[in-house]
């Protein structure tokens, strides 16, 4: 049944011309029939670079709206339309506006976790992977940086001489870690390097072996010489790892670690998006789209090598 479904799926996307982009959050039968896999802004990039006319992200919202905003020619669907990220709507456009007005001089950054209509807002878009590199490079030596004060507070000690203002925002699946769930890993795997994602609590990064993105965790356990590893991130990701490298072991830092966001996508609203009983376009203000895309501008800009 399962391989039924995944074959009707490769069958519809081939004839519809559909790019599916699948983040890592996912289950592995969604990952088997994606074009693409990864984190959220690098499937986007990955989307604006493919020849297909449509693309479904097998994500959450504000995945899909930055695929639009990167590919605006292009038709977007979200195939769960309920599946949202509480970090990225932390926030309104009036909330922020007032924040702003707080904050004269200074460089708003937000994260990638935004919605669409943040952006527009902000000066300065950065990934996990990438906010070190841009903060280090922006002149200005006041940042507000929204929405996750946890990522923030990782970048700012990595970038010192900058003055950041945070709101108590961030991911409540990444806030459930604790150094609890650190010291127990440490007792139950001795000598397994705990990687963790900067979502997660200053206290819980201090205590970890390594931080980094999804693609940077994922990359460091590939190239590690170490077998056993435990990871502090959505637990989709021990999952793809156990099966990408059978010869090492992975373990969750915590079982209660699951985005109930991502799980809402499976295989089969992936393929009802397809056949159109199901899904979401995504369609934005044309402003709104500009607006946004100048925000992720001045990152590429400013991460560049």
């Amino acid at each position: 049944m399962l391989k039924d479904i995944q074959q009707r799926i490769l069958e519809l996307k081939k004839e519809k011309d559909v790019c599916i982009l699948a983040h890592s959050y996912v289950t592995p039968d969604i990952i088997e029939i994606a074009d693409f896999t990864g984190d959220s802004f690098g499937l986007a990039q990955q989307a604006a670079k493919s020849p297909c006319k449509n693309i479904m992200m097998v994500g959450v919202r504000f995945m899909a709206e930055t695929c639009k905003i990167l590919s605006p020619e292009k038709t977007v669907y979200l195939p769960e339309p309920d599946a949202g990220c509480p970090m990225a709507e932390q926030l309104d456009v009036g909330s922020l506006a007032r924040l702003r007005d707080q904050h004269p001089g200074y460089t708003v950054v937000c994260y990638i976790n935004t919605t669409s209509d943040l952006k527009v807002l902000c000066d300065v878009c950065v990934t996990s992977s990438s906010a070190v590199k841009i903060l280090r490079r922006i002149e200005n030596d006041r940042i507000l940086f929204i929405p996750d004060c946890n990522l923030g507070d990782y970048v700012s000690k990595q970038v010192p001489g900058k003055i950041f203002e945070f709101i108590n925002g961030g991911c409540p699946i990444h806030r459930r870690l604790s150094t609890m769930d650190v010291t127990a890993a440490q007792m139950a795997h001795p000598g397994a390097p705990i990687l963790v994602h900067p979502e997660c609590r200053p206290d819980v990064v201090a205590a970890a072996d390594f931080t980094g993105s999804t693609t940077e965790i994922m990359k460091y356990a590939a190239e590690s010489d170490k077998t056993e590893f435990v990871v502090g991130t959505e637990n989709a990701i021990s999952q793809h790892l156990s099966l990408a490298y059978p010869d090492k072991r992975f373990y969750p830092l915590s079982k209660e670690t699951i985005c109930p966001n991502m799980k809402l996508n499976t295989l089969l609203s992936v393929l009802r998006c397809l056949e159109g009983s199901s899904g979401e376009e995504i369609v934005l203000d044309p402003e709104i789209m500009t607006g946004a895309r100048r925000c992720i501008d001045a990152m590429l800009k400013l991460g560049a090598d």
